[in-house]
């Protein structure tokens, strides 16, 4: 297990569940332990996400996943964008600007490759206008933004 990872807190006991959902989605993920606990539900589980450590807490109501944490993944293409958001966003709920929360309440941000880039350009101008269509979007579409980027 990697000395430093993110533990996210599932006050419902489905932490393994979404940790087994996201490794499936996303390559180069897998369950790396898990900790046994009362009943069908593992207390705790280790998992990478594209080769970036975890942990699912199964650590009831007391506390809940909040808006102050995000999972980004950056995506090569619209095709990928297009693939998790879809499969993340069904039966979450969809928000603005590239964000959804899962079935499982954890927020992501699915962010495609070169969004960031154009949003921080020192050209303050095209970056002006790649984040202003960013903003009229939920699922962010990049050619779009691109096109706002170069201003066509």
């Amino acid at each position: 297990m990697s000395r430093v990872s993110t533990c996210l807190w599932f006050a419902d006991n489905n932490g393994h569940e979404a940790a087994a959902f996201w490794c499936d989605l996303l390559p180069d993920s897998r369950i790396v332990q898990t900790m046994p606990g009362e009943g069908d539900a593992p207390l705790a589980v280790a998992f990478e996400l594209m080769g970036t450590p975890y942990q699912a807490l199964n650590g009831g109501p007391r506390n809940r996943l909040g808006e102050e944490t995000s999972i980004v993944v950056a995506t090569d293409d619209q095709a990928e964008t297009d693939r998790l958001w879809d499969a993340l966003s069904d039966g979450g709920e969809v928000l603005e600007c590239g964000w959804l929360i899962d079935r499982f309440g954890v927020r992501w941000q699915i962010a495609p490759e070169g969004l960031w880039d154009m949003t921080c350009d020192p050209d303050r101008a095209a970056a002006g206008r790649a984040f202003a269509a960013m903003m009229t979007m939920t699922k962010i579409d990049i050619g779009a933004v691109r096109a706002a980027f170069e201003d066509r």
